[in-house]
């Protein structure tokens, strides 16, 4: 079997908001960016590697979702607790830098964690957590 990863998804709050943050901050490209009923779903990856992707969705675009459902979720992503990706870098002081000038929410600055990487972490405009990896 050969299986690989595709895409990932994270929830948006501001489609307007996330899109910028992921094209013009982190330096994505954007891959699709489709509405359908009052919703809109934006699909972004590093360039180069058209393979993997992140697809960018309303928080309540699930199906059967109820308001006190929908409330909880929007809460939980708002803290960072909910959603998130871990992106590799091989310079992870270069790309905190890179974030923390372009106006990105630091999370954490880069340290050596004691289970053998360096990393740091930003909090997307929804508050989605990224956490960049130095790679080995």
């Amino acid at each position: 079997m050969n299986l690989r990863i595709h895409s990932s998804f994270l929830p948006h709050t501001d489609p307007d908001e996330s899109l910028a943050f992921y094209r013009d901050i982190v330096g994505f490209e954007v891959r699709n960016d489709v509405g359908y009923e009052g919703m809109r779903w934006i699909t972004v990856g590093p360039p180069g590697q058209p393979e993997t992707s992140i697809v960018l969705h309303p928080v309540d675009s699930s199906t059967g979702i109820t308001e006190d459902e929908r409330r909880t979720l929007l809460e939980l992503v708002a803290k960072g607790t909910y959603f998130g990706v871990n992106l590799i870098a091989d310079d992870v002081d270069a790309v905190f830098e890179s974030l923390q000038a372009g106006g990105a929410e630091v999370a954490q600055e880069p340290i050596d964690q004691p289970y053998g990487v360096r990393d740091c972490a930003f909090r997307d405009p929804a508050g989605n957590e990224l956490r960049i990896q130095g790679a080995r």
